[in-house]
């Protein structure tokens, strides 16, 4: 039996306080009770780690690093885990551009979701270039008012009137076929 000394000596049995305590809480409802189909912390299932191999990861969105690309899979290792997993890619993701994600060390975005392989859905540009390389059928540069590339002490400044600057410490042009240069006034020197 619990007890406490009052301050003026008389005993204060507390075992009455506690049991009315206790058949309070139990009648109280909590908000898992008002919501249909919610499921107690006891039952719900436990969340796999990641990092263990042959468990699959917990459903979401994540980050991870790629270790290889073959065709549309990819050898990837979650943010926060050790364990290689094998993702396929999604449709519109080209694995070019994830094999450039793994050359570079970026990033690429997961969704994991229970049941199914990791599917990877976009690569992640986490830092500014060191060097860019565009390669397409077709490439377009256009500016409305001009366009400049410059490296150094070179240039080539294009402008919407149709001037074009090239300039340069030493400029060289060679052709192995006709070199022609058309124009209402050439001046040399």
């Amino acid at each position: 039996m619990k007890s406490a000394e009052a301050p003026d000596g008389a005993v204060v049995a507390l075992e009455e306080a506690d049991a009315a305590l206790e058949a309070e809480a139990a009648s109280r409802l909590s908000i898992d009770d008002l919501l249909p189909g919610s499921v107690s912390p006891e039952q719900a299932p436990r969340a796999e780690a990641s990092g263990a191999p042959g468990r699959a990861p917990a459903a979401g969105t994540r980050t991870a690093r790629v270790l290889g690309v073959a065709g549309r899979s990819a050898t990837i290792v979650l943010r926060g885990a050790t364990a290689p997993l094998e993702a396929e890619l999604a449709e519109e993701v080209d694995p070019e551009v994830i094999a450039d994600a793994q050359a570079n060390g970026d990033s690429v975005l997961v969704e994991c979701c229970d049941g199914e392989a990791p599917l990877v859905v976009a690569a992640l540009a986490t830092r500014k270039p060191r060097e860019l390389r565009l390669r397409a059928a077709t490439i377009h540069i256009e500016g409305d008012e001009e366009v400049l590339l410059r490296s150094g002490h070179g240039a080539v400044r294009i402008r919407q009137d149709g001037e074009v600057e090239v300039i340069g410490s030493r400029i060289s042009a060679a052709s192995r076929g006709l070199f022609r240069i058309v124009g209402r006034i050439l001046r040399l020197n």
